[in-house]
């Protein structure tokens, strides 16, 4: 009877879905699906409610690709956050402060020598007409079950803000980049 069952659940899976079957400790097996390839979703606002853009969120085996599109910022480099709570009420506060469970809890920026913490991603840059198109990676967050990074999926949600100026990398507590500018909460795809 288990031997069909796990015919039947390895034919329903999806074509090209890696999926793992493993047997508990009472020889019943159960299908997982492998975590790459899990993905997820942001609409980002601005401040006034209105729809700019959106962050795609891909689960990769080492970390989350996050690719944002997002048109009327200032031209020039603006900071990037993952943000501790799925809320986007302008000014954009309700996001609470960036992903960062660890304890000791990790000092901001990618170059400092005593950071990153999990929130911390690269900078963007949007054009001249005010529009970007980047990817950036972090293994310091996910959107699987398991993995490495924090998991985005919890309880009261994540939200990826991007700021009005540049993030240095280094000073606290968000290396100067300001105003909240657009804001999207992550929703599973």
């Amino acid at each position: 009877m288990r031997t069909a069952a796990l015919a039947v659940a390895l034919l329903a899976a999806p074509l090209g879905a890696c999926v793992s079957v493993t047997a508990n400790d009472y020889g019943d097996h159960t299908m997982m699906r492998a975590t790459p390839g899990d993905f997820g979703e942001a609409t980002l606002v601005n401040a006034s409610g209105a729809r700019i853009g959106r962050a795609v969120l891909t689960q990769g085996a080492t970390g989350l690709l996050i690719r944002i599109e997002a048109t009327g910022l200032t031209p020039g480099w603006h900071g990037v956050h993952i943000h501790a709570v799925g809320e986007c009420a302008a000014p954009f506060t309700s996001a609470g402060a960036h992903v960062n469970h660890g304890e000791p809890k990790a000092p901001h920026g990618l170059l400092n020598a005593e950071g990153p913490d999990d929130g911390d991603l690269p900078n963007i840059f949007a054009a001249p007409d005010g529009s970007v198109a980047a990817e950036l990676f972090t293994s310091r967050a996910r959107i699987a079950d398991e993995g490495p990074g924090q998991w985005l999926w919890d309880a009261d949600g994540s939200a990826i803000v991007i700021h009005a100026n540049v993030d240095d990398h280094v000073s606290q507590p968000i290396g100067g980049a300001g105003d909240r500018v657009a804001c999207g909460v992550m929703a599973a795809g």
